[in-house]
């Protein structure tokens, strides 16, 4: 019998959801010097060494507290920086190259996972186990919920007031004005506790205008799947509504160990998402899915129709049209195993 995500339930602890936050394998070996700058664009030069810069740096803030006779004084305030740029231009290959170049312990989550961190754990605590950390690299951050946005803002401020160092990524919209600017003014307007740390780099690259989507491939029959899903070892097969209904009762800190192990993810009769809720959290299994790189097949609908029109248009846009193109590369990847 195949064997199912939806009976699927994973129990965490603590110290397993921070030991998690690392980067995706896929990042594992890379490096500054692994970073190949386009000539074209000085801005990514540029960039690589300030992130060389920024680890020497913050590799002084755990040490640099000043010590008198009776006691050692607080560590000095933690350091931070903000990638600034469009998508493709290699900003989580920076931060990963940042992470791996910080003594330990640190830490590197997305902007998701770090609220998912701070919604399982709570505020004190995970504020309390990340205290201890060189850095904290944050990709992704993102501007479209006030209230996570608060939270983590909040979050950094008391970090970096306790030594920790900040570096922080984000992408720019397709299609917003002044493309390639995103959030530099936002970021820092939304953060404004720790503005006066935060050092703003532009990486710079093509227009992400000019990339379309690849066309989604046609979706199989049910009994195409099946016979897939039956002849890999280690896939899983569950129909749409099976799964959405059970992501609903994890918490989402919890995606991540739910495809621990999985070779291969079978969805079967895939429709659009009925509402905000479970197309939000599709986009997070998508991105656990994205990040340990197990191929996706499914049956039913296309998978660029997961999200409406009308989702793509709202505030969530972003996060639908990351989640598309990481499902289309995964089915792709699916299509070459076959």
């Amino acid at each position: 019998m195949l064997a199912r995500l939806s009976d699927r339930n994973p129990v965490l602890a603590p110290d397993q959801l921070i030991g998690e936050m690392v980067p995706p394998r896929m990042f594992d070996e890379v490096s500054f010097d692994s970073y190949i700058p386009d000539p074209k664009e000085p801005s990514q030069a540029a960039a690589v060494q300030a992130g060389r810069d920024f680890v020497a740096r913050a590799s002084k803030v755990r040490s640099g507290g000043k010590k008198s006779f009776f006691r050692k004084s607080a560590p000095p305030n933690g350091i931070g920086l903000y990638l600034d740029g469009g998508f493709g231009v290699g900003k989580t290959h920076l931060l990963a190259s940042i992470y791996h170049s910080m003594p330990g312990p640190k830490a590197f989550a997305t902007f998701g996972e770090v609220t998912n961190v701070v919604g399982a754990l709570g505020y004190i605590d995970a504020l309390e186990r990340l205290s201890n950390h060189s850095v904290l690299c944050i990709d992704e951050f993102e501007l479209d919920d006030p209230g996570d946005t608060m939270v983590v803002s909040r979050l950094l401020a008391e970090l970096t007031a306790r030594g920790v160092s900040i570096v922080a990524t984000s992408n720019t919209l397709p299609g917003q004005l002044g493309e390639g600017r995103f959030a530099a003014q936002d970021f820092l307007r939304e953060i404004q506790k720790l503005s006066s740390i935060f050092e703003t780099v532009r990486v710079d690259g093509p227009d992400y205008r000019h990339r379309d989507l690849p066309p989604a491939p046609e979706p199989m029959t049910d009994a195409e799947l099946a016979e897939i899903a039956e002849n890999t070892s280690g896939a899983t097969m569950d129909t749409f509504d099976d799964l959405v209904a059970h992501l609903a009762k994890l918490h989402p800190s919890k995606y991540k160990s739910l495809v621990d192990g999985v070779k291969m993810v079978c969805i079967e009769q895939v429709h659009p998402a009925p509402d905000q809720a479970v197309a939000l959290r599709f986009v997070a299994l998508a991105d656990r899915l994205y990040d340990a790189e197990i191929p996706v097949s499914v049956s039913g609908g296309k998978l660029d129709e997961l999200f409406t029109p009308e989702m793509v248009a709202g505030g969530y846009r972003k996060k639908y049209l990351r989640a598309t193109s990481r499902l289309l590369a995964l089915s792709r990847f699916a299509e070459a195993n076959d």
